[in-house]
């Protein structure tokens, strides 16, 4: 069921970069896109009643490998993280060069003034 609502969070921020005219609102499309992404990777990689993947000396290998949560997911996110705050720093600093030079954030008038 959790896995849908990643789906439907990825549809919403579709629908903000296909639907919306405004530049912010696509900025946040892609925005809500990304941690969806991210939420998935990161239930990928739960296990119910898992325990961090910290082994001690007192567990057997085959039975931390049970029972461990996967550290791969969470180093993903937190990569992907760090990726998509360079992006949205880049994306943000566009817009803000496209409002300085055409003093509006609706794409539609910005095709109307090309020059």
């Amino acid at each position: 069921m959790i896995y849908y609502l990643c789906f439907i969070l990825f549809l919403i921020g579709l629908y903000g970069v296909c639907c919306k005219k405004n530049v912010v609102k696509i900025i946040l499309g892609l925005w809500i896109m990304e941690y969806s992404v991210n939420l998935f990777l990161i239930l990928l990689g739960y296990r119910k009643n898992g325990i961090p993947p910290i082994m001690s000396k007192e567990m057997d290998v085959i039975e931390f490998y049970k029972k461990a949560v996967d550290p791969l997911p969470q180093a993903m996110v937190l990569t992907s993280i760090v990726i998509g705050l360079g992006v949205l720093a880049l994306m943000v600093t566009v817009a803000i060069r496209l409002y300085q030079r055409y003093g509006t954030f609706d794409i539609t008038e910005m095709k109307k003034l090309k020059g």
